[in-house]
């Protein structure tokens, strides 16, 4: 059994879809040892409802207690090689822009809500830089790591999210996650120095395509992911 605290939202009463993808892929590691994993969510990721996991021989699901599939993961593969790191000028640019200031469908998203206070929330703010890419410097506050000073895979996958989704625009359709490959090769520290960076590869109706990745600012890639993106009605997840 497990539950998604109330903590670790993205709209204000679901999921955020990068830590339940993350936690989706934890469990994905640990059964079938998997380095790459995928993970799809099949409806909004409810908050503070006990959830199960199902064990299949390729994959792992997370149900509700009426068997409801909230996700699944299995081992995955990228289509792309991993972006590139911004610079520090580039990245400070981005977080001078970064669009959740002015406007923001989810400003209490665990991942970039401007709502969240230092500690509570990542506080991760990803601006345009040009050519459809997204970038921001980013230090992970000891509140969000765990007690060996790292950030889980879950908080992880959860900082590879939201610089796909700007890069996206989430002002100008609101989106969630519906799918997300990803690779953690290292774990961030509390207090490290890190550049985020997302980009939008390709619209497809209501589906886009993007990737992000965490850097080191001496360019060490910490992690890397490809995203598919959902634009949905934001009634919905009011």
């Amino acid at each position: 059994m497990t539950t998604i605290p109330r903590r670790f939202n993205g709209p204000e009463h679901s999921g955020n879809g990068g830590w339940v993808s993350g936690l989706l892929a934890a469990q994905q590691q640990e059964r079938h040892g998997s380095t790459v994993v995928t993970a799809t969510l099949r409806q909004p990721p409810p908050l503070e409802v006990p959830l199960t996991w199902e064990d299949h021989p390729e994959e792992v699901r997370l149900v509700t207690a009426g068997g409801a599939l909230i996700g699944e993961a299995t081992s995955g593969s990228f289509e792309h090689e991993p972006l590139t790191a911004p610079s520090i000028d580039e990245a400070e640019q981005g977080v001078a822009s970064y669009p959740g200031f002015a406007s923001h469908p989810f400003d209490l998203c665990f991942t970039c809500g401007t709502a969240r206070q230092p500690g509570d929330g990542l506080r991760l703010f990803t601006g345009p830089v040009g050519d459809g890419r997204t970038a921001g410097t980013w230090t992970p506050d000891p509140a969000v790591a765990g007690s060996d000073g790292l950030l889980d895979v879950p908080t992880t996958w959860a900082a590879l999210d939201c610089p796909g989704g700007w890069a996206a625009d989430f002002t100008a359709q609101p989106m969630v996650l519906g799918r997300m490959t990803a690779e953690v090769l290292r774990r961030p520290a509390a207090g490290e120095a890190l550049l985020a960076s997302g980009l939008l590869r390709e619209r497809d109706g209501r589906k886009f395509r993007t990737a992000t990745a965490l850097h080191t600012v001496d360019g060490e890639l910490l992690g890397r992911a490809e995203q598919v993106w959902i634009e949905i009605d934001l009634a919905r997840f009011s």
